[in-house]
């Protein structure tokens, strides 16, 4: 699908969508479906969101800074794309302000951009999980008879078993590699 977008006409203006922005995207609408998975721990109870407010980890010169796209489920794939980049290049240039760094629902940790194949992010409380992406791999995979390579982008989801246990976890992950597998459906759902 990205490579598409990459080919589109460019008034369009959907060729600098990335692969984290899809997996940002993919995100928001796989956790509608996972409220555990989207909330935060209170110590005694959990707060449970019915909109993502999706934090998004950048790395600067100050070092690492994690702005929130707020509403995120609410947005389009390119509203999500450019609010993602205005919080980044206001975290680069200093201007991010600490609004845009609190409310955060849940947070995507991508090391890929640095060629890092997979790693465990750590979780930040009060938030219940964090997902981690590593860098698109090529793999040899057999398809009938054949071995042909496919690019894989491995996922790590660190979650806080006080609230959420690890099979629910799961299968929010498998969900996600599920959307991400068939993008242009999860985009007309």
């Amino acid at each position: 699908y990205r490579r598409k977008l990459k080919a589109s006409a460019e008034e369009l203006g959907l060729r600098d969508i990335t692969v984290n922005d899809l997996l940002n995207y993919a995100v928001t609408r796989t956790l509608l479906r996972f409220p555990a998975v989207n909330s935060h721990f209170l110590g005694d109870k959990s707060l449970l969101f019915d909109r993502v407010h999706l934090a998004v980890a950048v790395d600067t010169p100050r070092g690492l800074m994690v702005p929130v796209v707020r509403n995120a489920s609410l947005m389009s794939l390119r509203q999500l794309t450019a609010e993602a980049a205005r919080l980044r290049q206001a975290c680069l240039d200093s201007t991010v302000t600490p609004d845009e760094l609190n409310g955060g629902t849940f947070t995507v940790s991508n090391m890929g951009t640095l060629g890092i194949e997979g790693f465990t992010p750590v979780l930040n409380p009060p938030q219940v999980a964090i997902l981690g992406a590593g860098s698109l791999q090529l793999k040899p995979v057999q398809e009938e008879g054949e071995v042909v390579f496919r690019r894989f982008m491995s996922l790590s989801l660190t979650a806080n078993h006080q609230i959420l246990d690890g099979a629910p976890a799961a299968v929010f992950l498998r969900e996600l590699v599920r959307a991400l597998e068939s993008f242009e459906l999860l985009l007309a759902g």
